[in-house]
């Protein structure tokens, strides 16, 4: 049986009071469809670098999972997110600042 999804301003806002509670900085900067929006996070170490994570569905373990979409200079990885928000106007982008490149994508609840 699927398991049920989360309203996705929820998830956003469950996963922004997570970051605050470790200190890491986060901003919305794109607000998506509240229910159903497709969510990027960008993570910036604040050097000129960057990494943009999305979520995507893999099939072989039935689960969903955060994977890099891109990674490199912070302009090439905003370019990357410019394009996707232009392709889909619910996508809600969250931008993370934090020098050790911490995201917490891969704490418990938040696949």
């Amino acid at each position: 049986m699927a398991e049920p999804r989360l309203a996705t301003g929820l998830w956003v806002s469950a996963y922004r009071r997570r970051l605050d509670l470790a200190g890491i900085p986060a901003f919305v900067t794109a607000r998506g469809d509240e229910t159903a929006g497709a969510v990027l996070v960008k993570v910036a170490t604040l050097d000129g670098a960057a990494r943009v994570f999305c979520r995507r569905y893999d099939f072989a373990s039935d689960t969903r999972r955060w994977e890099v979409l891109r990674e490199g200079p912070e302009g090439d990885c905003d370019e990357a997110v410019s394009r996707e928000c232009r392709s889909d106007p619910d996508l809600w982008v969250i931008e993370v600042e934090d020098r050790a490149g911490r995201h917490l994508l891969d704490g418990e609840g938040l696949g």
